[in-house]
């Protein structure tokens, strides 16, 4: 059981650490600029940050005694444009969030193994996790991109920096 608890602990991890990095490309973003869209067919950072967490509390609330897709989420409504402010934007987000790891905190090792539903389709759950681990990934970096887009030169990078992969090597020890 010490594989399954180091894998709870390390999903956490994972999650945290994207959760970060979305609140730091957030936190760039100026308020009058959360909507903004490339174009009608794209996502704003606002419709995918209503869509993650309609999709956390969906997935998350009773995980391990319900479907993931409940019938009271309204997946479509998500993606509808909204002029969200940055403190709504930012309370949907942490709503999710708290659901998330509530249900993480939750599990115990013998529960890895155990079979949810999402969809009526079966999954244990360490794959209904790794599921949303990748989903929420892939979000994630659709808001660093618009983040970037949108503070263009004013961009501050969340990670390595362009050409200082060398000095950050050298710092770490390789």
């Amino acid at each position: 059981m010490v594989l399954e608890t180091h894998y709870i602990q390390s999903a956490k991890n994972q999650f945290l650490q994207y959760k970060s990095l979305a609140e730091k490309a957030i936190a760039q973003v100026p308020d009058d600029k959360i909507n903004w869209q490339y174009n009608p067919e794209t996502n704003s950072i606002s419709i995918i940050v209503k869509h993650l967490s309609g999709n956390m509390l969906s997935r998350f609330t009773d995980f391990l005694t319900s479907d993931g897709e409940k019938k009271w989420r309204n997946r479509d409504g998500e993606f509808e444009i909204e002029d969200l402010t940055r403190d709504q934007l930012m309370t949907a987000w942490n709503k999710g969030w708290t659901c998330l790891f509530n249900a993480l905190d939750g599990l115990a090792a013998e529960d890895i193994s155990k079979k949810v539903l999402i969809r009526n389709e079966v999954h244990t759950v360490m794959e209904a996790i790794n599921r949303q681990l990748t989903h929420y990934a892939s979000h994630v970096g659709q808001i660093i991109y618009i983040a970037k887009m949108i503070c263009d030169q004013n961009w501050n990078t969340l990670t390595i920096p362009r050409n200082a992969s060398v000095a950050f090597n050298t710092k770490m020890g390789l």
